[in-house]
């Protein structure tokens, strides 16, 4: 938990749950104005979150049944875990992304379409063994599908502002993200989009017709757009609270250029395909966080390519890069 917020009568309330893991914590955070009260995010499905957010409503003199609605940035399970304990004990509306729903309802059609893109896109990527089992993991998660699928009722967000908060499409990391501008204080919640300590990965994805999405490139554009609001203070969902955020979304657009350019030298100098730049670039993480490598690896020659500074050709069913 940390300290309380406050201007012109609304109030932010951090839950802080600390992690071990590189994130450092998972944020989310009550809004509370004039006797109404918002929930942005839902931390991740465990008891010493659920802990953290029960005594953070009691120490601010709150209970479940205060809480008038749910809002999500993003679909992944780190921010969505605790939707459907709090509905299952006082039914209140859960906002979430236009895009979040068919991958929080686990809708089985998209999910057998999302495997098979990752098996051709890790063939074509030359990752052999490594992606045969990261693909073997998804197909096992399939398996178990029913069990993960959020419960709860489901409100697509609109356009429009809700409680004051206008919601802002910011693809990149995810697909469906977005954040949400309290324009009047010049608050913003940036989910996944900026993190204090750490760059968001632009994780690679299909769209709904399973073509891959330029996610690095929409991470660039969705941290340029953030970059023209008049913004004081960002509630990331990782880490520390962001103060005067404008540096650091400088530092993150200069990261992707800089990263970019590495890659490119790499190509340059004779590492061709995306597994090798894997393998290269990352070492052990290769095995140990493949997926994740791989997002960095493909993103990043995916926006080389838009930018005509490689070009691909296949060759025995591998793409090969070289530089332009």
């Amino acid at each position: 938990m940390s300290e309380v917020i406050h201007d012109n009568g609304r109030k932010i309330h951090p839950i802080i749950v600390p992690t071990r893991s590189d994130l450092g914590s998972f944020n989310f955070y009550l809004v509370e104005e004039e006797g109404s009260v918002s929930l942005i995010d839902a931390g991740i499905n465990s008891a010493k979150c659920w802990d953290f957010f029960t005594e953070s409503l009691g120490c601010k003199g709150l209970s479940l049944k205060d809480l008038d609605r749910i809002i999500i940035t993003h679909n992944h399970e780190d921010h969505v875990g605790l939707v459907d304990r709090i509905v299952s004990k006082h039914d209140i509306p859960v906002y979430v992304p236009e895009n979040s729903i068919h991958r929080l309802k686990r809708d089985k059609d998209f999910f057998r379409m999302r495997t098979e893109f990752f098996s051709q896109l890790y063939r074509e990527m030359g990752c052999g063994e490594a992606g045969e089992k990261q693909v073997e993991k998804l197909k096992e998660a399939l398996e178990d599908h029913d069990k993960k699928k959020v419960q709860a009722d489901l409100t697509q967000i609109e356009s429009d502002p809700i409680n004051g908060l206008k919601p802002i499409q910011t693809p990149g990391h995810s697909p469906d993200h977005l954040v949400f501008l309290d324009e009047k204080r010049g608050w913003l919640f940036s989910g996944d989009l900026l993190i204090r300590h750490m760059s968001s990965n632009a994780l690679v994805e299909p769209d709904h017709e399973g073509n891959r999405l330029p996610t690095l490139l929409q991470q660039e554009q969705s941290l340029e757009k953030c970059s023209s609001f008049d913004i004081q203070i960002a509630f990331s969902g990782h880490g520390v609270t962001i103060e005067n955020p404008q540096n650091l979304i400088e530092v993150r657009l200069s990261g992707i250029k800089k990263k970019a350019e590495k890659v490119l030298n790499y190509v340059n100098n004779g590492t061709d395909t995306a597994s090798k730049l894997g393998k290269t670039m990352y070492k052990g993480k290769y095995e140990s966080q493949f997926s994740l490598v791989m997002s960095e690896v493909i993103g990043h020659l995916d926006y080389l390519e838009i930018h005509k500074k490689v070009e691909k050709e296949m060759n025995n069913g591998v793409w090969h890069y070289k530089a332009l």
